[in-house]
């Protein structure tokens, strides 16, 4: 990622401090394996913003790698001048997270060439970027060493905010087939995601099946995606045809993707591609998802956005499960499943299979595809995102929690969440009518989520606490 660094420093406090505060800052970005856009000293004193004409000069840098700027990184080895900083966003125009630094003092260096005056520093320049209607994010301590783990942990959690605002702006979501009639929960507003920046793309099932119609079956790209379903899966006792099936499904869906310009898709199901096709295209939703192409079923936009969101934040695959069922009398627990599409990242085992819900209306011949396995355990954070027609408002919750080793036979994809507090966040669902779908993924990035949505997105969001 590349950060744009703004340096804060007041005339009367010492210019040393600025000079190397600017050094440690660059470093402990380049640390983090970020790159840096930032005004030299030989452009400004120490390289530093204090006055209206040193805003200027760095807001025409920023301009000029706007492109490349995923968020603005203010940092104060002084007090700093808080006009200045506020202009300099101002007039980059850039829209990006922004994230407010302060470096602590020493108490044994309080004297007038070392007092750096930060801690009261960055609530001046809070108060400014508040007046200018600047969105800002604020590292976990008021004062916080650049040179520290700490600032680390702080950097990785504004860097994932940056990446969710980022990815979300623009996004275009494939959304192939109608909802499944029997599913009013999955429906969403596309008007209101416009609004937000994301763009539905709709696609009819039948066009995608007259594609595959189309397709022969020896070319290449099928042959080539017959090859990836072996590496991806272990398909002992699967009948080829439906491994065939599933191959030129997967080619086609991610040709007409490519061409949309989609990023990730949500497709439809139950049970039209059961009946007039005779597979379940899982396979192909778990290895889209591996691939951080997030892929929800039941045409569930909403619940594919909250996906991509865990993804963006993590950089690893996520999932869309059920809350499903109760875990015995344990109120904590309770048991997350799909039939399922769950990216392999998610399995201590896993293997092709058929779907047994299904096939008892369909017949199990229909139903090859579905990635059958035990959710390994680990620490999680979940997601639910809804468009609220009524308030003409995005919203939805986040909390984490973690998946058990307890055991559970059952089929599909399935395993224990443990969250604390649990029933007060069922309460908290079913009171405000949320989905009983909820995305997961094995990360702990609650906190980046948060700061996105209220911060720079402006969706009404609830953190789960206990």
């Amino acid at each position: 990622m590349t950060f744009a660094i703004i340096v804060g420093s007041r005339g009367f406090f010492p210019g040393h401090l600025a000079a190397t505060g600017r050094e440690h800052m660059i470093a402990a970005v380049e640390r983090a394996g970020h790159r840096c856009v930032v005004l030299g000293p030989e452009d400004t004193e120490h390289g530093a913003v204090q006055s209206f004409e040193d805003a200027r000069k760095c807001a025409a840098l920023f301009k000029r790698h706007a492109e490349e700027i995923d968020g603005i990184i203010v940092t104060l080895p002084n007090f700093g001048e808080e006009r200045p900083i506020a202009d300099t966003i101002r007039l980059s125009r850039l829209s990006v997270p922004v994230l407010i630094q302060a470096t602590p003092d020493d108490p044994e260096k309080m004297s007038i060439k070392w007092r750096r005056d930060s801690f009261c520093g960055k609530m001046s320049a809070c108060n400014n970027l508040r007046q200018y209607g600047i969105r800002y994010s604020l590292t976990a301590s008021h004062c916080v060493d650049p040179e520290g783990e700490e600032f680390q942990q702080d950097l990785a959690r504004f860097s994932a905010t940056c990446r969710v605002v980022g990815g979300l702006r623009g996004l275009r979501i494939g959304a192939i087939g109608a909802r499944p009639q029997a599913f009013n929960t999955v429906r969403y507003s596309e008007k209101l995601l416009e609004a937000a920046g994301i763009s539905v793309v709709t696609l009819d099932l039948s066009e995608i099946l007259g594609r595959v119609a189309r397709l022969d079956d020896t070319a290449q790209m099928v042959v080539d995606k017959i090859e990836a379903i072996r590496s991806y899966i272990s398909i002992d006792g699967v009948p080829h045809p439906a491994i065939l099936r599933q191959a030129k499904l997967a080619a086609v869906t991610e040709e007409w993707m490519a061409e949309a310009d989609v990023s990730i898709s949500a497709i439809q199901c139950w049970t039209s591609l059961e009946e007039n096709y005779g597979v379940v295209p899982c396979t192909m939703m778990s290895m889209m998802s591996s691939r951080l192409m997030s892929s929800a079923c039941e045409v569930d936009v909403c619940g594919l956005i909250g996906m991509h969101m865990l993804a963006l934040a993590s950089g690893t695959p996520s999932a869309l499960l059920d809350w499903n069922n109760n875990y015995g009398g344990q109120a904590n627990k309770a048991v997350c499943f799909h039939c399922s599409n769950l990216p392999k990242e998610f399995f201590s085992n896993y293997r092709m299979d058929f779907q047994e819900i299904i096939a008892g209306t369909v017949g199990k011949e229909n139903t090859y595809g579905t990635v059958d396995g035990s959710i390994r355990s680990g620490h999680m954070t979940y997601i639910r995102v809804s468009t609220d027609d009524a308030t003409g408002r995005i919203r939805g919750y986040v909390g984490e929690g973690r998946f058990t080793d307890d055991p559970l036979e059952t089929f599909g994809g399935a395993g224990v969440v443990e969250i604390p507090a649990m029933q007060k966040l069922l309460r908290y669902i079913c009171e405000n009518g949320f989905e009983h779908h909820v995305a997961a993924n094995f990360s702990a990035v609650s906190d980046a989520v948060m700061d996105a949505t209220r911060q720079y997105l402006g969706w009404d969001f609830h953190l789960h606490e206990a």
